[in-house]
């Protein structure tokens, strides 16, 4: 029996970031919604805190995959409601955090913004906007901002995908 692990992520909208987490083998649980951090981080932004089995999905994977489905190089100007963030929950999974990020600059041509901070306070979004892909593939957001992250998904990250989560006009594109 494996011991459940959980990290928090912040970056793009979190409609897109549940649904790239919950097409993921080995993810057991995606909660979306706003996360906030301390001192200059305190403020809500949105995330989620993935739940997962890290038998099944490394946290390396996680992150890597994070990194790659949001501008985790740019530091545009809605960085205040989407901050590029890996938010942890110990000091131990704090140092390998920055550690993957490290060996992970070395793929990227610009600098990774991604800050590594610690988890303070989740607040869920409303029932409504849960889960939204999942509900609404065919809406233009999702069409328009989801399904090219699920294409990178399926080209890049295959081995990782759940199938049976994701429609067949992405998987046949």
């Amino acid at each position: 029996m494996y011991t459940e692990a959980k990290i928090a992520l912040g970056g793009g909208c979190h409609w897109c970031t549940e649904a790239v987490f919950q097409a993921l083998k080995g993810v057991t649980n995606v909660s979306q919604g706003f996360i906030a951090s301390t001192n200059e981080n305190q403020t809500f932004s949105e995330a989620v805190v993935v739940h997962f089995n890290p038998e099944a999905i490394s946290l390396q994977t996680l992150i890597k995959i994070h990194l790659y489905t949001h501008k985790s190089t740019s530091a545009h100007a809605m960085r205040d409601k989407y901050r590029s963030a890996v938010y942890y929950f110990s000091d131990i999974q704090k140092a390998k955090i920055e550690n993957i990020l490290q060996m992970l600059q070395a793929d990227f041509e610009n600098t990774i913004i991604t800050q590594v901070l610690p988890f303070s306070v989740f607040k869920p979004s409303r029932e409504a906007i849960q889960n939204y892909y999942q509900k609404n593939p065919e809406k233009p957001f999702c069409e328009r901002f989801i399904n090219p992250k699920l294409k990178l998904l399926l080209k890049n990250f295959s081995n990782h995908v759940n199938f049976d989560v994701i429609p067949n006009k992405i998987k046949h594109t």
